[in-house]
């Protein structure tokens, strides 16, 4: 049968044993706290004037020098809609083999930019040929693009 001692018949330690459970229970804490501060580091929100260090003059690196924050919302913004534009001027403007030559040279709609000769062949036309149709149909789109009217 097990017995088990309480406090009233634990035996009084030595003074070198005790200090040495105390050390072990202060190492095993400072362990304890140092783990939740390294947690702490990883967790919750940074801010981009946070200091990362500082230079030998004593200037502070915050972390907005480092990381790159160019606010291109406006110009993708453009982009998009110039594209929409374009996507609309091709269809209405062109004709359909003006619009295919454009297309394949390009590799607009996901496909892979085709050589003035790849297209050629696969038309069944001379390369030149292609040169003159899609000349001829930048110019409509140039005019266009510039009106900008659909």
């Amino acid at each position: 049968m097990c017995t088990s001692r309480g406090p009233s018949t634990m035996l009084p330690l030595s003074p070198a044993a005790a200090r040495a459970a105390r050390s072990r229970y202060v190492r095993i804490a400072n362990e304890i706290l140092m783990y939740f501060r390294s947690q702490k580091k990883l967790q919750g929100e940074v801010s981009l004037s946070d200091s990362i260090e500082s230079d030998k003059e004593g200037n502070v690196l915050q972390l907005m020098d480092v990381v790159g924050v160019d606010d291109t919302m406006l110009e993708d913004l453009h982009d998009r809609d110039s594209a929409i534009q374009l996507h609309s001027l091709i269809q209405n403007r062109l004709t359909k083999r003006e619009a295919e030559i454009i297309r394949l040279r390009y590799g607009l709609g996901g496909t892979i930019p085709l050589t003035q000769r790849e297209v050629a062949s696969s038309f069944g036309i001379s390369r030149s040929y292609v040169s003159r149709l899609e000349s001829k149909a930048l110019s409509k789109l140039r005019e266009a693009f510039e009106k900008g009217t659909q």
